[in-house]
C-alpha cells in the first residue's frame, strides 16, 4: 500500500508530464497522462485494499478480504477518514458471524467515523440492533432499527427489519 501522499504527488506528476507533451505539441500523450492521473486520485479517496475486500466479501470469501485487510498497517495514518470507516465496518460484517463483542465495537467505531452510503449504516445499524438484541437491550436495539429503517430508502433491508422486529416481540 503506498502512502497518501505519493498518490497525491503521482497525480501531481503525471499533470505537470501531460502539460509538458502538450506543449511539445504531443496532444495524445498529454490526453493520456491527463487521464492517468484520475487514478492516483481516485485511490486517494477510495483505497485499494478496501475495494478489494469489497470484491471478496461479495462473493462470500470472509478469509480472503481478511487478508486483504490485514495488508493495511496502521489503518488511522493510512486512510482518510472515511475509508477508516469502511475499514471497520468490513471488520464488523467479517466479526458478526463469530464474535459479536468485537463487531459491536467495530460497527460503533464506523457508524463514529461516518460511512458515505446510507444503505451502509443502515446495514451496521441493523447489525448492532441484532448484537443489542442478543443482550436483551430492547430500547437500543428499537432506536437502532428506526434509524435503520430510514436510512434504508431502497426497501432492501425491510424483511430483516420486520424479522427482528418480530424477534423482539417474542423478548
Amino acid at each position: 500500500m503506498y502512502p497518501k501522499f505519493l498518490k497525491l504527488i503521482l497525480a501531481v506528476l503525471l499533470v505537470i508530464t501531460g502539460v509538458w507533451q502538450l506543449t511539445e505539441s504531443n496532444t495524445g500523450n498529454g490526453i493520456f497522462l491527463f487521464i492517468l492521473s484520475i487514478f492516483p486520485v481516485f485511490l486517494y479517496f477510495k483505497n485499494e485494499f478496501i475495494l478489494l475486500a469489497f470484491l471478496k466479501l461479495r462473493k462470500q470469501d470472509f478469509v480472503g478480504a481478511q487478508k486483504w485487510l490485514a495488508k493495511i498497517k496502521n489503518p488511522e495514518s493510512a486512510l482518510v477518514r472515511k475509508q477508516q470507516g469502511y475499514y471497520n465496518y468490513l471488520h464488523g460484517i467479517m466479526l458478526s458471524q463469530t464474535n459479536l463483542t468485537q463487531a459491536e465495537r467495530y460497527f460503533k467505531k464506523a457508524i463514529e467515523l461516518g460511512l458515505s452510503m446510507d444503505m451502509d449504516l443502515a446495514v451496521a445499524k441493523l447489525n448492532l440492533a441484532g448484537v443489542a438484541l442478543t443482550r436483551r437491550r430492547k430500547l437500543e436495539a428499537t432506536n437502532l432499527l428506526n434509524e435503520a429503517k430510514k436510512l434504508d430508502k431502497q426497501g432492501m433491508l425491510k424483511e430483516q427489519i420486520t424479522m427482528m422486529k418480530e424477534q423482539m416481540k417474542k423478548i
